[in-house]
């Protein structure tokens, strides 16, 4: 199973058109957005053109009200940060990497085998021991080239996409 990773969009919804056509084309089932998604348009939006499940956590640049995602039938809201459990793989979303310290106080990072967050817009893959922390990057374009990651849930690799590579 593939499985998409996603950050700091920023309303960059002509962005998101492309990326959810590349996620379609893959049938790619779940999204895990780390944060910085943008306003109440561009969650109406994702809700609405992504066909699967959408884990999401909030940012610091969040401006949709958190009260209307359960409006949203697809979306999964995380809060600030959360661990997840996909095709017995478990892993946390966070948004700012600092975070991560509240997090390990909530659960056990020791069955956590991956960490993906945002804020930095910086792609990022690094390795802890038995633990990936990765960063998609900025899905809208922010002071880098637009970005996510995709994790096989098979194979175990996290590879980083670039979207104008995806054109």
């Amino acid at each position: 199973m593939l499985i998409a990773i996603a950050a700091d969009l920023h309303d960059n919804l002509a962005n998101w058109k492309i990326f959810n056509h590349y996620a379609k084309k893959q049938d790619i089932k779940n999204l895990l957005f780390c944060g910085d998604l943008g306003n109440q348009e561009s969650l109406k939006a994702i809700s609405n053109d992504f066909n699967g499940k959408i884990y999401l956590i909030s940012g610091n640049a969040d401006l949709y009200q958190v009260e209307t995602i359960k409006l949203f039938s697809n979306i999964n809201f995380l809060g600030r940060w959360s661990s997840i459990i996909i095709d017995n793989i478990k892993m946390a979303l966070i948004h700012e990497p600092e975070n991560r310290q509240k997090l390990e106080k909530e659960i056990d990072i020791k069955q956590i085998e991956y960490i993906f967050y945002g804020h930095t817009h910086k792609p990022w893959l690094d390795k802890e021991k038995n633990l990936l922390l990765i960063n998609p990057g900025t899905l809208g374009g922010v002071f880098y080239p637009a970005s996510f990651a995709i994790l096989d849930t098979k194979s175990k690799k996290v590879e980083l996409k670039r979207l104008d590579q995806l054109i």
